[in-house]
């Protein structure tokens, strides 16, 4: 029932036809999440991907998707999957938006947990997006910031970030793009633009 409403929803805004050229993102709260994080990261998308943007009535996480293992937050890339399953055909990309922490399991090239296997089997993150998938979720948890500046740059830069990996973007080696590794620290992200570099630019173009 929930998936039917959401669709009729987005068809009653945007129509169950895709246009030819402008490409749609849907944010959805995940609980409740403050209407200035949600309309911030709006306008980053607007600005830097000139995608149409539709913002969706909040829903809850579903409790399976909670864990405590070292503290308590929810999995994202069960999340992510769960996005999935609800995502319209009349939509682009969904992108859940969260202020609870969310973790991944942290793995190498090959497969593997990362050593120390502890450390990485659930590993709080700022974002999730798989490359070239259409949902992604983002987290303030660990964002945040006594400059309120700094804070909404921050919210803004990872889901710039999350939605470019949709978009078939892997991570940057250029250190300010916005699409650079953030490397397990939130310095990367301060020192990032809140822009594409030309060579990531050209790749979704």
């Amino acid at each position: 029932m929930k998936k039917i409403l959401f669709i009729l929803f987005t068809c009653a805004l945007f129509g169950c036809g895709k246009s030819e050229n402008k490409i749609k993102a849907s944010l959805l709260p995940l609980g409740n999440v403050s209407s200035g994080y949600i309309d911030s990261i709006s306008v980053a998308i607007k600005n830097e991907y000139n995608f149409d943007v539709l913002i969706i009535p909040e829903i809850k996480i579903p409790e399976k998707f909670f864990i405590n293992i070292k503290s308590p937050r929810y999995r994202a890339d069960l999340i992510i999957k769960y996005l999935l399953s609800i995502k319209p055909d009349s939509v682009d990309y969904l992108m859940g938006i969260t202020e609870q922490d969310i973790s991944v399991t942290k793995r190498d090239e090959t497969g593997n947990i990362k050593n120390p296997e502890l450390k990485y089997s659930d590993w709080g993150v700022f974002g999730f997006g798989y490359v070239g998938n259409s949902s992604s979720v983002i987290s303030t948890f660990r964002l945040k910031n006594e400059n309120e500046k700094v804070f909404y740059s921050r919210i803004q830069k990872v889901a710039l970030h999350e939605l470019g990996h949709n978009l078939g973007l892997p991570h940057c080696k250029n250190k300010t793009c916005m699409m650079c590794d953030a490397a397990e620290t939130i310095k990367t992200i301060d020192r990032v633009n809140k822009l594409l570099c030309d060579d990531c630019r050209a790749k979704i173009q």
